[in-house]
């Protein structure tokens, strides 16, 4: 099996430290990194009346969570058992962020030809790379299969086209370099959020087991293509209890032993559990953690940890959401019918899912001064509204915060998933840049550009004190005007004329 290794020192479960006093540490460290960020933002001018809106991305929490997810599965594996860990691009599909995790250890799950373009250029190589899409064309399947990429077929219509592209000598001959599997649908059941449930009885994912003589199909399909050695499921992202996702799981395993009992042979030998994590937006406190998750299913299906299967995760969410913050400048501060609004620049471009279904995926909003400091006054309730022209722009209804004022700045928090990097394009609002940081403490701080890259500003301090110095990274430019124009058309200005 072509994957990385992280191994554990033994088979039992290892405590890999990260309890909920830890949870509640790392997230008043990520806290005291993204105040530190602001302010150095605002001081470097990355922040400021020509540049409104920035995303900024936690890159010393971006590795951590990568540590974290390889440490909670080392923890319930045998040594050597192959484990991959690929990061569904979905999630945040900026090339900087794919090459990041993949110095972390961490492949990518791709759900398009874009997607694996983007993993490409990141570096990703084909064997730490998973193809998954409802909606595969015979073009992206060739590819994968001439790449060496792992494909989970969704179908039985898609399976028969992974047949023909098979039965073809020289594509066997690549196509054999491709892990390939069949993605089910335990059918057990859905969370909180309806969009986001998976193992639904109608999810459009994967072959519905539970629909009359589809178990036995999905046997039969294995016992006739001795190629077929992954197993793939997925039983849902944010809104999905931690029980219900080991269920999903479970069913899969079952799945895979009448297989390979069928088969008289370990022909299955890799169960993809999908992602799905769900991730806490009420706190900085990072929760549900990997740990808690990889040993209840270690409790729950003991056989899939007993190093007989190696295992492909693929989450997404839960890796990146807590370590991205969306920063707006209050353009305009006003009141409406006794309640004050603060007009900002962030709204539906940037937190879509927000805007128009709030009561799903609420954000929490801090305040910050025209110098990038945490506000401080007595909590007001008023309105966070977006720059777009239609009333519910809001990224925050009747919320307690400082007074917010003209010039001060207000923060999206855990934004670093599905927000900043899926833009849309609303009263063709342009992309925000996007800024890498890091921080460390030091007694003097330079202030000069010292990297051709890079930009580094104190966060805390004076010039000439001690303070955390912010080193800013470059990860996407802000869109352009004329960039709009030409992706709107401006080249073909007269082609609907006569």
């Amino acid at each position: 099996m072509d994957m990385g290794t992280e191994m554990g020192d033994d088979g039992g479960t290892r405590d890999a430290g990260h309890g909920e006093n830890d949870g509640q540490a790392a997230g008043a460290r990520r806290a005291a990194r993204r105040d530190t960020a602001v302010r150095a933002a605002v001081a470097q001018g990355l922040l400021g009346p020509c540049h409104p809106l920035v995303a900024l991305l936690d890159v010393t929490g971006i590795r951590e969570s990568a540590a974290e997810l390889r440490e909670a599965f080392a923890a319930v594996t045998p040594s050597g058992t192959p484990v991959l860990h690929a990061f569904a691009v979905k999630a945040t599909p900026l090339v900087p962020v794919l090459r990041l995790l993949h110095t972390e250890g961490i492949g990518a799950e791709v759900a398009s030809r874009g997607e694996l373009a983007l993993a490409r250029a990141a570096g990703v190589p084909p064997g730490r790379t998973v193809l998954d899409s409802p909606a595969k064309t015979p073009a992206e399947l060739r590819e994968a299969l001439a790449l060496g990429i792992a494909v989970n077929a969704d179908n039985p219509q898609e399976l028969a086209r992974i047949d023909a592209l098979m039965a073809d000598s020289l594509a066997r001959s690549a196509g054999l370099r491709s892990p390939l599997g069949i993605r089910v649908n335990p059918q057990i059941g859905g969370g909180t959020i309806e969009a986001l449930s998976t193992a639904t009885a109608t999810s459009k994912f994967g072959v519905a087991l539970r629909d009359e003589g589809a178990w036995e199909w999905v046997v039969r399909a294995y016992l006739d293509r001795p190629w077929l050695t992954r197993l793939h499921t997925h039983t849902g992202s944010q809104g999905i209890a931690l029980p219900l996702m080991a269920r999903g799981v479970a069913e899969s395993y079952a799945l895979a032993e009448e297989i390979n009992r069928r088969a008289g042979r370990q022909q299955v030998d890799t169960v993809d559990i999908g992602g799905g994590l769900p991730v806490d937006f009420t706190s900085d406190a990072a929760g549900p953690t990997y740990t808690q998750y990889a040993r209840l299913l270690k409790e729950t299906v003991p056989g899939l940890f007993d190093g007989r299967y190696g295992l492909v995760t693929e989450f997404g969410r839960s890796l990146l959401a807590k370590h991205g913050t969306t920063v707006a400048r209050v353009e305009y501060a006003k009141s409406a019918g006794g309640r004050a609004v603060a007009v900002t620049h962030a709204g539906v471009q940037v937190a879509t899912r927000t805007v128009y279904t709030p009561a799903a995926w609420p954000l929490r909003i801090t305040a910050y001064d025209a110098e990038g400091r945490p506000k401080e006054g007595p909590a007001v309730m008023q309105d966070v509204a977006g720059p777009a022209c239609f009333a519910g722009d809001l990224l925050a209804r009747e919320i307690p915060l400082p007074l917010l004022e003209q010039d001060d700045y207000v923060a999206a928090l855990d934004t670093g998933a599905y927000a900043f990097a899926h833009h849309y394009g609303y009263n063709s609002l342009p992309r925000p840049a996007v800024h890498g940081f890091t921080t460390h403490h030091v007694d003097h701080v330079d202030r000069t550009n010292r990297t051709g890259g890079t930009n580094r500003a104190n966060g805390a301090n004076g010039a000439n004190g001690a303070g955390d110095e912010v080193a800013f990274a470059l990860v996407r430019p802000a869109q352009t005007a004329e960039e709009i124009v030409a992706e709107s058309g401006g080249a073909h200005a007269d082609a609907l004329l006569p």
